[in-house]
């Protein structure tokens, strides 16, 4: 799994989404499945669009350098880091999906699922980001193994340590599918 990135320099240059010379235009985006208009410089990175502009929250910021997953979303499907793609990255027919509507899908609702059976959350500040990552892998990978698990989820960092936990919710989510 990949995941789209743009140069930390570039993400470096926000605060709170935007750059001290912020030249605001309106952009519409496709998010959870509603088309939203956000009103910010086309640099901002997707993730301050979603939290400061629409109040999507549930979205986290961990470290603004793509380095631990807690601001996964998903693009047309795939697992993107939302705290370095500019919204100007987003083409006109392309979908962000945030954790607030992963349960609208089959996979997202049975990823949710399994996560709470399994009492995956300690925190729960990264969780957002490592459901919107395991539901990514299983929508394209429908029986995977331990290893396609741990290179799925290698760019997801949990503070309290229960990717073991992480891993049975997985295995428990694709066997709820099949």
């Amino acid at each position: 799994m990949q995941f789209h990135c743009v140069s930390l320099s570039n993400a470096a240059q926000h605060t709170r989404g935007f750059r001290k010379t912020a030249t605001a235009m309106t952009t519409t985006l496709n998010i959870n499945g509603r088309r939203m208009a956000v009103d910010a410089d086309p640099s901002t990175p997707i993730l301050w669009a979603l939290r400061d502009k629409l109040q999507l929250n549930g979205t986290k910021f961990g470290c603004g350098a793509a380095l631990c997953g807690a601001c996964t979303v998903h693009l047309d499907g795939q697992a993107i880091r939302a705290c370095v793609t500019p919204i100007s990255a987003v083409g006109p027919h392309q979908r962000i999906t945030t954790i607030e509507a992963v349960a609208d899908d089959k996979v997202g609702k049975a990823v949710q699922t399994a996560w709470v059976q399994h009492d995956v959350a300690q925190c729960g500040y990264c969780q957002s980001g490592q459901i919107m990552s395991a539901t990514a892998l299983l929508q394209q990978n429908k029986k995977p193994t331990d290893a396609d698990i741990d290179a799925a989820m290698s760019g997801n960092v949990c503070r309290c340590g229960t990717y073991v936990r992480i891993r049975a919710a997985i295995h428990d989510a694709a066997k709820a599918l099949a």
